[in-house]
């Protein structure tokens, strides 16, 4: 009874009256359909299909299409296939709308060869049948073979409804076609289909996710009854854009309208204000979710704790947390990560192991809560537990073991993550691709990144590129990095991050003709030089000697913050300026730029070049208890040098056994050098004693 579908279309094409005919039902056939019916309601799908397809008489089409139904909910394509088979052999001309039932039904269970070789074979088509095969490539992730289908379709002069125009436009929303999307929009307006809500939404949806949001919310405001799913769009558009204000600003109008939001919206909106600090506005919408006894929601639960605990709130995203009940695993991982990402890894650790049960998501919140923190002892300890515990690895967790490998310096660790990469596909992920040659880099092992960089040539991006630019700069391979720059614009734009590293390459190889090529590439293509930019270039001008340049880029930049006059002072240093150094330091103070402990060092080496022993003790004591500096050793190590280089062994003995740590074997030897080198036989003996006493 199986008769192959495509022959019998083509048996048709070729000769046979293409007019459907009902089918004459037998006495025979309503029993059976009656058996079939029965089988259905018991949900034995199998069974009913086996007695259609075993029948040797034909059905009601009404069964036909209920049966195609059916098997597209459960993606039974076994049964769909039995179902047009008997369909076809029974009713040598099926109506229409059966073959796109059945187009329907193999687009659901993913079958598009089946649908398209239908669909061909069709000797005569309808809006329907188009529109089946457009949704049934749009479901299944073809979205360039639905537009194709779509532009088939309109070239042949068949008129587009609603629903066939709303296919469309989520195939150009997930395949990123903006410019369709216009042409698609143009139709939709020639039709008259303008003030169609729903297509208007889809608009705004599209608009959005090509990042056209000038595009999207002309389209939204044009939209009269905007429904819940159009403000959730818009909302969810401008969060994506990481114009959280704007989200939440379109969240409280959709609000003041009263609108009812749908919980996504909600979480949303909450999400939004994490990108912020909007703490007050997450109070608000967090008041409104008690008003409309949201707060419950898996979803909007979750992200009142995360909006709580990323405003640094961890005491109300515990009440949170603690009123829920039940909780779920989703609940917990949301805890754990707050506390995690807030420093308090102790309490994340405390509550990741009262967990009922963990999925993976949960230990990566673990995890990456000790790389933030950069706990790797830890991290290490948590990784070897969940390779213990789980093999339910994702791309998330390799990405931080890599991490945690790169900052131990632990090479055999990444080498077998390596492996793991190939044995279960990780090894296509750009992302954890990246972390892999990251990893190597900052191990250490240029020549395996550089190996695996190669490897990566068919899909390595500007991330790619940029670790193995700071590898190189890393380990003082300077030249090597400036010929992977210029061999980079062949292939990638440089971002502002790959010039700080280039700058900060130039400025440790003193290159300053390479230097100064990369400020006009910048200038020439119109890159914004921002604080940090030009930071760098205030560094790198000084280190190569060329204080001009380092000066008029800093009077150039509008706003100067404390590191850009960090890095003038210390080039002042470099270049033997120390007294000009001390200058600026004086006219950085006048503008109420706060110092830091760079700048106290600066100051220290300015006053050890000029021999300002007073000076440098009062800078040294006002910079620590006016501003808070808490001075490091190598501040220390610079008031020893000042105090003995120039012979004043009173203020040195004093300094020394009044600091609040022992002093380091480097302190030591500094004492007793320039107690040696001035005479000073008292000093030095008790430098030796102490260092004598280390050594044991």
């Amino acid at each position: 009874m199986g008769i192959n579908a495509a022959s019998v279309l083509n048996h048709i094409i070729n000769g046979e009256p293409t007019t459907p005919k009902l089918p004459i039902l037998s006495s025979e056939s309503k029993a059976l359909t009656a058996t079939i019916i029965n089988h259905l309601r018991l949900g034995r799908l199998g069974k009913a299909i086996s007695v259609l397809f075993s029948a040797p008489v034909p059905f009601p089409f009404a069964l036909y299409a209920h049966l195609f139904r059916i098997c597209a909910s459960q993606k039974a394509i076994v049964e769909v296939r039995k179902v047009e088979s008997h369909l076809v052999s029974f009713a040598p001309t099926p109506p229409v709308f059966l073959l796109n039932r059945a187009i329907e039904a193999y687009g659901k269970c993913g079958c598009l060869v089946d649908a398209r070789e239908l669909f061909d074979e069709m000797p005569q088509r309808d809006g329907g049948s188009w529109n089946a095969m457009i949704t049934a490539y749009s479901q299944n992730g073809y979205a360039k073979k639905a537009l194709g289908v779509f532009s088939d379709m309109h070239k042949s002069g068949v008129f587009a409804a609603e629903v066939t125009f709303a296919g469309v436009l989520a195939s150009c929303a997930s395949s990123l076609a903006f410019w369709v999307s216009r042409q698609v929009h143009a139709l939709i307006l020639k039709y008259g289909l303008g003030g169609n809500v729903i297509l208007g939404s889809s608009l705004v949806d599209v608009y959005g996710k090509c990042r056209s949001m000038g595009d999207a919310r002309r389209m939204f405001d044009e939209i009269e009854r905007p429904n819940a799913v159009t403000w959730n769009v818009i909302v969810r558009r401008y969060l994506e854009m990481g114009n959280g204000k704007e989200s939440v600003f379109l969240f409280s109008k959709m609000i003041s309208l009263n609108a009812r939001p749908m919980t996504f919206t909600v979480s949303n909106a909450l999400i939004a204000c994490t990108c912020f600090g909007g703490f007050c506005e997450g109070i608000q919408i967090h008041g409104f979710i008690i008003k409309i006894n949201y707060e419950e929601d898996e979803l909007v639960s979750c992200s009142l704790i995360d909006v709580y605990a990323k405003c640094e709130d961890l005491a109300c995203a515990r009440t949170i947390f603690d009123l829920l009940s039940p909780k779920n695993l989703i609940h917990w991982t949301s805890m754990v990560s707050g506390y995690a990402m807030s420093r308090k890894t102790r309490q994340a650790r405390d509550l990741f192991d009262r967990m009922p049960e963990r999925n993976i998501v949960s230990w990566n919140a673990m995890l990456a809560g000790y790389a933030h923190n950069l706990q790797w002892d830890e991290a290490m300890e948590l990784i070897i537990l969940m390779c213990n515990d789980t093999r339910d690895i994702d791309r998330v967790t390799v990405s931080l073991i890599l991490n945690v490998s790169a900052r131990l310096s632990d090479v055999e660790l990444g080498k077998q993550v390596h492996g793991y990469m190939y044995r279960h596909g990780f090894y296509s992920d750009l992302g954890v691709a990246n972390a892999l040659l990251d990893m190597y880099g900052k191990c250490g092992n240029l020549r395996k990144a550089r190996a695996w960089f190669y490897e990566m040539s068919h899909f390595r991006d500007m991330v790619s590129w940029n670790a193995l630019l700071s590898s190189y700069a890393r380990h003082r391979m300077s030249e090597e990095a400036l010929v992977i720059f210029w061999e980079m614009l062949g292939e990638a734009t440089p971002s502002k991050f790959t010039f700080a590293t280039l700058l900060a390459v130039c400025a440790n190889i003193f290159a300053r003709e390479q230097g100064k090529q990369i400020h006009g590439f910048m200038i020439r293509n119109g890159y914004d030089l921002d604080i940090v930019i030009r930071g760098s270039l205030v560094d790198m001008y000084s280190k190569c000697r060329c204080l001009d340049c380092a000066l008029n880029v800093f009077i150039g930049t509008p706003v100067k913050d404390v590191v850009l006059w960090n890095s003038l002072l210390l080039g002042c240093y470099y270049n033997k300026q120390s007294e000009a150094l001390l200058k600026l330091f004086e006219a950085m103070m006048e503008d109420g730029v706060k110092p830091d402990s760079t700048t106290l060092r600066a100051v220290l080496l300015a006053c050890i070049s000029q021999g300002y022993v007073k000076l440098g003790g009062q800078y040294f004591n006002s910079l620590s208890h006016d501003y808070f500096i808490i001075p490091q050793p190598e501040h220390y190590e610079s008031m020893i040098k000042l105090y003995g280089l120039h012979g004043f062994f009173d203020e040195l003995e004093d300094f020394v056994k009044k600091m609040p740590f022992q002093p380091t074997v480097p302190m030591l030897t500094r004492v007793f050098d320039s107690s040696k080198a001035h005479n000073n036989t008292r000093l030095g003996k008790w430098a030796v004693r102490h260092l004598n006493l280390l050594k044991d």
